[in-house]
């Protein structure tokens, strides 16, 4: 059995258009690298060499929250050690805290003999997830550790959907250099929403899983109107509203904020048109004085991949 498994474990955008908490995807980059070792130690033990200034704390990290709950459920107590090599920004919106639970959980349950699958790992992976924003949302966990899209129908009792999308379906991601606290996000949202925002927003959750299991980017297009987070939420960004407009005229198929935010993402047909948006919007922020990364990257249909092993 392998002592030891070197992961890659990607970003993922949530909060899908109006999926909110129910909707998410994997991307191919940026993601977390960590190497996940057993330890004959009585406690986990953390390093951080990715210079985001990670909580070392194994009982305030997500990572090894996550891999308590999975060690809990199978009653052993084994220990791990867990070195972060690269680390999505925390505080980004695209799936910081997620890429270190799920990815936690993947590397252990690899070293463990695999007793869960992908999908037996989402619960384990959620609890890091409360930890860092106190809601137990799935929509970043799940398509890290599943890949592609995935539907989260119900979260009581929890039920997952993947859902095929579009060969040629692209995304940019324009992450501006200032930081959301995803607790804080979530805290400036209304409780209660009016039956015509809720029917509104239903039609075009339906209108876009529709769009993307069938292809159709003119659906897609049209469904990707969030009429409950996104006008609440967007107030948080600086010049959200025009950098949206510029990733709209250079063809992006819809524009919204990624998780919590602040970055920014676009869906596009095809690569150039990706690629065009991501600047248009960068340079959006750069007028304003507000530097930014942009990320371009196909939808990611693996998820959380192995790099290297070790017996």
């Amino acid at each position: 059995m392998n002592k030891s498994v070197h992961i890659y474990s990607p970003a993922t955008v949530a909060n899908v258009g109006p999926g909110f908490d129910i909707l998410g995807f994997a991307l191919d980059q940026p993601g977390d690298e960590m190497l996940v070792e057993k330890t004959e130690g009585d406690q986990h033990i953390i390093i951080d060499e990715s210079g985001t200034g990670l909580p070392l704390d194994p009982f305030r990290n997500v990572a090894t929250v996550a891999i308590d709950a999975m060690l809990d459920d199978l009653g052993s107590s084994q220990k791990f050690h867990l070195t972060f090599l690269k680390k999505i920004a925390p505080g980004s919106g695209i799936g910081s805290s997620a890429a270190s639970s799920a990815g936690a959980v993947y590397g252990a349950n690899q070293l463990l003999g695999s007793p869960y699958t992908n999908l037996e790992l989402v619960p384990f992976a959620m609890k890091g997830e409360k930890t860092a924003s106190g809601s137990a949302h799935a929509d970043n966990v799940a398509p890290a550790l599943l890949g592609g899209f995935v539907l989260v129908r119900s979260y009581d009792p929890l039920d997952i959907v993947s859902i095929p999308g579009p060969e040629g379906l692209y995304c940019c991601i324009v992450y501006p250099e200032i930081s959301i606290a995803t607790e804080d996000s979530r805290k400036i949202l209304k409780t209660t929403v009016p039956l015509e925002k809720a029917i509104a927003q239903c039609g075009n959750v339906a209108g876009l899983v529709t769009g993307l299991i069938t292809g159709d980017f003119r659906l897609i297009s049209n469904s990707m109107q969030d009429v409950i987070a996104e006008p609440i939420r967007s107030f948080l960004i600086p010049e959200y509203d025009e950098v949206k407009k510029a990733a709209l005229e250079a063809g992006a198929l819809g524009c919204s904020i990624s998780g919590s935010g602040p970055s920014i993402f676009a869906l596009s047909e095809n690569e150039d048109t990706a690629q065009k948006a991501g600047k248009q919007m960068e340079k959006v922020f750069a007028s304003a004085e507000i530097g930014s990364s942009v990320f371009v990257s196909r939808v990611n249909k693996q998820g959380i991949k192995i790099l290297s092993e070790e017996s």
